[in-house]
């Protein structure tokens, strides 16, 4: 009996250990070996002046390092996600950055916020990197040696 309750413990305990964990999934770090600088942009504001300031920096950086040796990602979350859905009038900004190796990410509980309340689904630009917690995601990235600026 004493050994079917311990086996019984042990499948439970194995089986609570292999369930995804309840915390907010990141996505994987960037692939950028040489990145001497790691930055993380915050933007949480939906007003067009701060989204083109986010859009700035991220120009600046590219030009003031070589593009291999700093890792840019851009976190949006709340109203600053209006940057990231289709049809944003910086969408063509925003592309030209991805293709220089800046990451976008789009909060998933914002888009599912947006949804309950619309009714609605919003389409975000195909290069945006869908996170579920856009602050987790910052979280996760200061973690792991990125500097957090919010401009």
């Amino acid at each position: 009996m004493r050994l079917r309750i311990t086996s019984a413990l042990l499948l439970t305990l194995l089986a609570w250990t292999a369930m995804p964990s309840a915390r907010a999934q990141q996505v994987p770090l960037q692939d950028k070996p040489f990145a001497e600088h790691k930055v993380v942009l915050q933007l949480s504001d939906g007003d067009a002046k701060k989204q083109a300031l986010v859009l700035s920096v991220a120009n600046n950086l590219l030009k003031a390092y070589d593009p291999d040796k700093i890792a840019i990602e851009v976190v949006a979350f709340g109203p600053g996600i209006d940057l990231l859905l289709s049809g944003s009038e910086r969408q063509k900004q925003v592309e030209s950055l991805i293709a220089q190796g800046v990451r976008f990410d789009i909060c998933l509980n914002t888009v599912d916020t947006i949804e309950r309340e619309t009714g609605k689904r919003p389409g975000f630009i195909p290069g945006a990197t869908p996170v579920q917690v856009g602050v987790g995601q910052i979280l996760f990235l200061a973690e792991n040696g990125y500097t957090l600026v919010r401009p």
